[in-house]
């Protein structure tokens, strides 16, 4: 098949990309700044000459979107807001606009739309969509309305010829450099792998393998469509998730960060705490509804898996 993904050149799409070409499909990335073959001109806000990829093409997995990992300055936070919704109304102009349109389009989407909560899971059909719960800075609502916005532009497109589904993702655990999982693991072997904020909160996340094979799942289930979440079906709290962490890169010790500890070091690298205190107790109540099986359920045994692929790398 051919495959057309708009923002493909962040880890996220280096993973898809890397699977899909695997498996023999047809990738085509649609890149601000294409760098090589495959890669084709898009600005991801007006119709122009990349709509040509669309036509014909059998999926549409439109990635595109600025970094969260940033401080959510005022402009930072509109920028995060308008590359998610002027992309996926453009993606969904060409669409529309095509005459053999493809027959699934896949958005990204994220886990962030749920609500922080430690009480209990949020799937699909039960889960609280929210964000400005009690005790929750307010500001965290924003990453809700972001995330809302960008499914409803994806909603509203008429294609009526193109099954839509929201990639509701928790985060993508893959051993490539500059990835979450590679930045975690650095902290690790620093010694600062401990719980942070006293580590209650929930981590969900997917290993990379099982997210490429959730989305060639969605592809291929004609009867699936709306949201879905793309994570593995143990999350665990953050200090769990830690020390399964260190024990897989053979750290046996991570030092704890209080949450005033956590705003001074996002400062420092110029992120925010919000992507380390949220509680997000996500599972993907739809892909094992529909049979969908995880390799890589749990967290220990994937962090293994990371780690011993990262360090394979290393040694050629």
């Amino acid at each position: 098949m051919k495959f057309v993904m708009p923002g493909g050149t962040g880890q996220v799409g280096t993973v898809l990309k890397r699977a899909l070409s695997a498996a023999g499909h047809d990738v085509v990335v649609l890149s601000r700044r294409p760098a090589g073959p495959g890669e084709v001109h898009w600005d991801g806000e007006t119709v122009g000459p990349w709509t040509a990829e669309i036509e014909g093409c059998d999926v549409v997995v439109n990635l595109a979107g600025r970094s969260v990992n940033c401080r959510y300055t005022p402009a930072n936070l509109r920028q995060m807001m308008d590359s998610r919704v002027h992309s996926a109304r453009v993606v969904g102009e060409a669409i529309a606009a095509a005459g053999r349109p493809p027959r699934v389009w896949l958005q990204m989407s994220t886990a962030t739309v749920y609500a922080h909560r430690l009480d209990a899971p949020n799937d699909e059909s039960t889960g609280v969509i929210g964000g400005t719960e009690p005790g929750v800075p307010g500001y965290w609502g924003y990453s809700v309305d972001i995330a809302k916005a960008w499914e409803r532009e994806q909603e509203s497109a008429d294609t009526p010829r193109t099954r839509k589904v929201a990639l509701r993702a928790a985060m993508v655990m893959s051993p490539d450099r500059g990835g979450v999982f590679d930045v975690l693991l650095r902290l690790a072997r620093l010694g600062l792998g401990g719980p942070v904020g006293g580590g209650a909160q929930y981590v969900s996340w997917i290993h990379d393998r099982d997210f490429a094979r959730a989305v060639e799942f969605l592809v291929a289930r004609d009867d699936i469509e709306g949201p879905v979440n793309l994570a593995a079906p143990e999350p665990l709290p953050h200090r769990a998730f830690m020390r399964a962490l260190r024990a897989a890169a053979g750290v046996p010790v991570g030092l704890p960060a209080t949450r005033w500890m956590a705003e001074i070091g996002a400062f420092v690298v110029r992120s925010d705490t919000e992507l380390l205190l949220k509680s997000r107790r996500v599972v993907p109540g739809r892909l094992l509804e529909a049979g969908f099986a995880f390799e890589c359920p749990e967290w220990p045994q994937a962090a293994d898996d990371l780690v011993r692929r990262l360090r394979g790398r290393a040694v050629r």
